[in-house]
C-alpha cells in the first residue's frame, strides 16, 4: 500500500488546515483509515479514524470537536479537517490504514502508518 499525505504547513493558533491522504495499492474502500501524529520528543499518538464506509468515526479526546475525518472512496482519499488549531497540535501527521478490511468500528482498528507524513506547525 502507498499513502501520500499532504496539506500540512504553518498556521497561527486558531487557524485551520485540511490534510489529505491519497491511497494506492490496495482496495482503499474496504479498509478503515486513520490519522496519527508525532510531535518532537513525544511518542506517536492516535488522532482520528474512520471506518471503511465513512459511516463511523472515532477521535482522540484532545481533538474532539475541532477535527473532522472524512473519506471519498471514489477518489481513494481520506481527509482531516483541523479547526481551531493550537500550538500543541504541532506534529508530523501520518496517514494510516487498518490491517484488516471491512471493519465497522474504527476504534477497534489496528493501524499502520505509511509514507512520510506531513508537517503541521501551529504558532502561538
Amino acid at each position: 500500500v502507498q499513502l501520500q499525505a499532504s496539506g500540512g504547513g504553518l498556521v497561527q493558533a486558531g487557524g485551520s488546515l485540511r490534510l489529505s491522504c491519497a491511497a494506492s495499492g490496495r482496495t482503499f474502500s474496504t479498509y478503515a483509515m486513520g490519522w496519527f501524529r508525532e510531535a518532537p520528543g513525544k511518542v506517536r499518538e492516535f488522532v482520528a479514524a474512520i471506518n471503511w464506509s465513512g459511516g463511523s468515526t472515532h477521535y482522540a479526546d484532545s481533538v474532539k470537536g475541532r477535527f473532522t475525518i472524512s473519506r471519498d472512496n471514489a477518489k481513494n482519499t481520506v481527509y482531516l479537517r483541523m479547526n481551531t488549531l493550537k500550538p500543541e497540535d504541532t506534529a508530523v501527521y501520518c496517514c494510516a490504514v487498518d490491517r484488516d478490511p471491512w471493519r465497522t468500528d474504527p476504534q477497534r482498528g489496528e493501524y499502520d502508518c505509511w509514507g512520510q507524513g506531513t508537517l503541521v506547525t501551529v504558532s502561538s
